[in-house]
């Protein structure tokens, strides 16, 4: 075997050095030489079957890690199927590198050649080009550098005919990304600023708090319930952060397009919203009709007005959510309860999140009812990971689950990712069971992942929540009086499935067996998939706001 050192080999070091933890991956022509380097560096490699899998799965890491997600792909092919993907981390603003290759520059004609950079730079997300061999290595610690200060993907590109060039002599590591970014503390408020955000809370009625991403990255949870006690003001998140307040009697959940019927009732009376840590994004505020008479007073280190194409906050506190909500409560008179009362307290306790009724088929379950036994027979602790789609509404109502625990990334509101990003969470979380909730449609989109987990060994429940069509497409043609064959495609057997690809698979028709399953899963070394049927019947919320059913003149 050559001793040679190339410079694959110098990239190598350079990710290794970055202790990136685990590297999702599909090799080809332009990447294999560098992911054979770095698995033996001791880096955790994944191995997925489909490029977006590895990219996607990539984000999930970084959630729950809180470091930079990392992801490798070959040139050409490789690289365009991230297309999906790479927005949905944009959006996110989560920190990712994908060494992507790129096609070799020393000849006249490749096969998978093609402009990479237009494709990355479309989604949002950073492209750089390495073509200069002794700046590569620095490059792409640079890479790492602006995905940690930027919060959003970095894609490198390097021809793989540099990569197989002999390793420089004397090239030495560029010093790791994390010990030159700047080490800056959490903003506190100016005090200008505080006064005149405590002068608009002193001058209002009803307050709600509410916390978003930025409340959980800086720890803003307990002063965030601290002010709200302080304010007589019940608590909500957004979506991303639901769970950040489970445990409080006074907490309304997500505040969105998911929002229960209390929630969206006392959001509605109130007159001012303290948004924490959140960029006010529309399905927040659904669209603004979540709390018409509100004003929105924004505590964020980067303030916005206009949040994708609306004017989302009026006033604003420049501040870290933590140092925000603790100077709040500091300054502004305690009141006495008229919002948090025990009879509110006993609504949200006690009143459905959706008391709309349906007809159920005969064989399939209504999917409030499965989240519910999922709810009362899952551990606590364990991982959740919530997918897209029409389902996804149904088990975002888990009010025990706390946020470290339960995974909600859906900003680009495609489907087809939530077994990559169960995937992620597996490797980010090795010493728990991760729960996976996904859709028919979803699941199929990318099945077959199901081997990757198989082969990698990881403890994985995927729930599959069968209505045997595209949930939300079908409920909207129904609204609209128009056909939904287009949508309607059958009952897939994912119990079957599972079991082709090695894995455990079951058919749940009642969900009385649901306790003794979970033991079964906690008991086992297989990952196994429910095949759990809903009725197709049941249209959530969201939907019929957004498409009540068309009336004949």
């Amino acid at each position: 075997m050559s001793t040679q050192q190339h410079v694959f080999d110098l990239l190598a070091d350079v990710v290794a050095q970055e202790d990136v933890g685990t590297c999702f991956a599909l090799l080809g022509d332009a990447n294999m030489n560098f992911a054979t380097r770095l698995a033996g560096h001791g880096v955790e490699m994944i191995y997925v079957r489909h490029e977006h899998c590895a990219a996607a799965a990539a984000m999930a890491h970084a959630r729950k890690t809180g470091e930079v997600g990392f992801a490798t792909v070959t040139c050409g092919p490789g690289l365009t199927q991230l297309m999906t993907a790479l927005p949905a981390a944009v959006r996110a603003r989560l920190p990712m590198v994908v060494f992507a290759g790129e096609s070799p520059l020393n000849t006249g004609w490749y096969n998978q050649a093609i402009d990479q950079a237009p494709f990355v730079t479309a989604t949002g997300a950073a492209y750089h080009s390495l073509h200069n061999v002794s700046r590569m290595a620095t490059t792409l610690r640079d890479a790492f550098v602006q995905a940690r200060m930027e919060r959003r993907p970095v894609v490198v590109g390097v021809p793989f005919d540099l990569q197989n060039a002999a390793r420089p002599e004397n090239a030495n590591l560029p010093a790791c990304s994390v010990d030159i970014v700047p080490k800056s503390g959490p903003m506190p408020p100016n005090p200008e600023d505080l006064s005149a955000a405590v002068a608009a809370i002193e001058s209002a009625g009803r307050i709600v708090v509410m916390a978003g991403m930025g409340a959980v990255d800086s720890d803003a949870g307990p002063a965030c319930r601290a002010l709200a006690e302080a304010l007589d003001a019940p608590l909500c998140t957004t979506l991303p952060a639901r769970g950040l307040f489970h445990d409080d009697p006074f907490s309304l959940g997500v505040a969105g397009g998911f929002s229960s019927d209390v929630a969206r009732e006392v959001l509605g009376q109130a007159d001012l919203i303290l948004a924490f840590g959140t960029s006010l994004a529309r399905h927040n505020a659904d669209a603004g009709k979540l709390w018409p008479n509100a004003q929105v007073l924004q505590i964020d280190v980067e303030p916005v007005t206009l949040s994708q194409g609306r004017r989302a906050a009026d006033m604003h506190l420049r501040a870290d959510a933590r140092l925000g909500a603790e100077a709040l409560a500091a300054c502004v008179s305690r009141r006495t309860s008229n919002q948090r009362t025990k009879e509110l307290a006993e609504r949200i306790k006690t009143e459905p999140y959706d008391a709309a009724s349906f007809t159920i088929d005969d064989g399939t379950h209504d999917p409030r009812g499965v989240a519910a036994a999922l709810e009362a027979a899952l551990p606590a602790g364990w991982e959740m990971v919530n997918s897209s789609g029409h389902c996804s509404y149904y088990v975002a109502h888990m009010p025990s689950r706390p946020q470290e625990h339960f995974l909600t990334i859906r900003e680009f509101g495609a489907i087809g990712n939530g077994i990559s990003f169960a995937m992620g969470v597996a490797c980010a979380r090795p010493d728990s069971p991760v729960v996976l909730f996904d859709g028919d449609g979803s699941l199929l989109m990318h099945v077959q992942e199901l081997e990757t987990i198989k082969r990698h060994g990881l403890k994985v429940l995927i729930v599959v929540l069968n209505d045997g069509a595209y949930g939300s497409e079908i409920h909207k043609l129904r609204a609209e009086g128009l056909p939904d064959d287009g949508a309607v495609f059958g009952r897939t057997d994912f119990a079957a499935i599972a079991r082709g690809f090695g894995l455990v698979g079951e058919t749940v028709n009642d969900l009385s067996d649901i306790p003794r399953l979970v033991e079964a899963f906690a008991a086992s070394d297989s990952a196994t998939v429910w095949d759990i049927p809903i009725s197709d019947q049941v249209a959530s919320p969201v939907i019929r706001r957004a498409h009540p059913p068309q009336t004949s003149r």
